[in-house]
């Protein structure tokens, strides 16, 4: 039974993370695509049909380039900056639940994801405060003064963020009382989606979500990889695989904060008619609609993510920083003081 169990959590990590490469990889091709809609161009179109084999040619091309090194004393660091990027934003995703449960004939019920600790969001708190690593050890190795500068950066926005993200997260965590994303998952299903945590908790949703883009270091605040000031930021001494690295693991923190978002205030695989769907056409094909509808939520929040990218320029340094200590940080205290009225009152 337990080597089962083994073989059960062995193919549950494989399909995580081709589905987290797999999403990555085209949300580079989807970025371009976005980028063209919102600036009237066609963007990739040439490489397959519609440009759908962009994304490959661009890995390949990656893949097949030079790998510098600059001329820097720190080049063990230098490797291992992207590789704890990439390694970092691959974390999360083991304690997102895709779905309820499937009933596999002859073997049982599987739970459709590799973890489920009852501090599952102290965890990924933790996993996403030391993303910032990767950065700050890349830049820093690089032995130029551009990457440096981008790496200080990093770290400085990362303190700045969490601390507000992490507020957000308590107020969020008074009301369920769980931390736990199976079961903040399961306290929010109901037939009409009036559950979901972002009805009763706006103000810590988008205090989340604003922290999220300063985590994922997407714009407007992509301070660390300001070409404007920076020349390319903390991997400007990155080429091939190593560029790679950073590039996709953007993506992929990128896919994982979308899902988590998703988890903690949508419902994550809840959807209307959910019970309804399991009583009449079976567990397996509600816990697949389920999964369904958790990939779609995260990839609108994906598009979001690039539809501001696009539309929103980047902030000044000294906005940024305004913004998270001044504004951010005492609204979220003031959120967690709303928040315990409101669970003294009504709980």
């Amino acid at each position: 039974m337990e080597i089962a169990l083994i073989l059960e959590k062995l193919i549950l990590i494989v399909l995580v993370f081709a589905v987290t490469m797999l999403f990555a990889l085209y949300s580079t091709y989807a970025e371009r695509k976005v980028a063209g809609f919102l600036q009237d161009r066609l963007g990739p179109n040439r490489a397959g049909i519609f440009g759908l084999l962009q994304p490959l040619c661009d890995g390949a091309k990656l893949f097949a380039k030079e790998d510098l090194m600059p001329n820097t004393p720190n080049k063990i660091l230098f490797v291992v900056g992207p590789a704890v990027a990439m390694t970092v934003s691959l974390l999360g995703g083991a304690l997102i639940p895709w779905a309820e449960k499937f009933v596999i004939a002859g073997y049982g019920e599987v739970k459709p994801y590799i973890g489920d600790v009852n501090v599952a969001i102290l965890y990924i708190v933790a996993v996403l405060s030391t993303s910032v690593y990767g950065v700050v050890i890349g830049g820093w190795a690089s032995n130029n003064k551009y990457s440096l500068m981008g790496s200080i950066r990093a770290g400085a926005q990362m303190i700045s963020y969490e601390i507000a993200m992490g507020l957000s997260l308590i107020a969020l965590i008074m009301m369920t009382g769980s931390l736990s994303l199976v079961e903040i998952t399961q306290q929010q299903s109901g037939w009409h989606g009036m559950q979901w945590n972002v009805i009763y908790q706006p103000l810590t949703f988008i205090i989340f979500l604003v922290c999220s883009f300063a985590e994922c270091n997407r714009t407007p605040f992509d301070l660390a990889e300001c070409e404007s000031e920076l020349v390319n930021g903390h991997h400007v001494e990155y080429s091939s695989l190593g560029m790679g690295f950073y590039m996709f693991s953007e993506y992929a923190s990128m896919f994982f904060s979308s899902a988590f978002i998703s988890v903690l205030f949508f419902g994550g695989y809840n959807y209307p008619g959910i019970d309804w769907v399991t009583e009449n056409w079976g567990v397996n094909i509600a816990g697949l609609l389920g999964v369904l509808s958790l990939l779609a939520k995260t990839s609108f929040f994906i598009f979001f993510y690039m539809w501001v990218r696009w539309t929103i320029p980047r902030f000044r340094y000294d906005q940024l920083m305004k913004l998270g200590w001044k504004m951010l940080f005492p609204l979220a205290i003031v959120n967690i003081i709303l928040v315990g009225i409101f669970v003294l009152i009504f709980k």
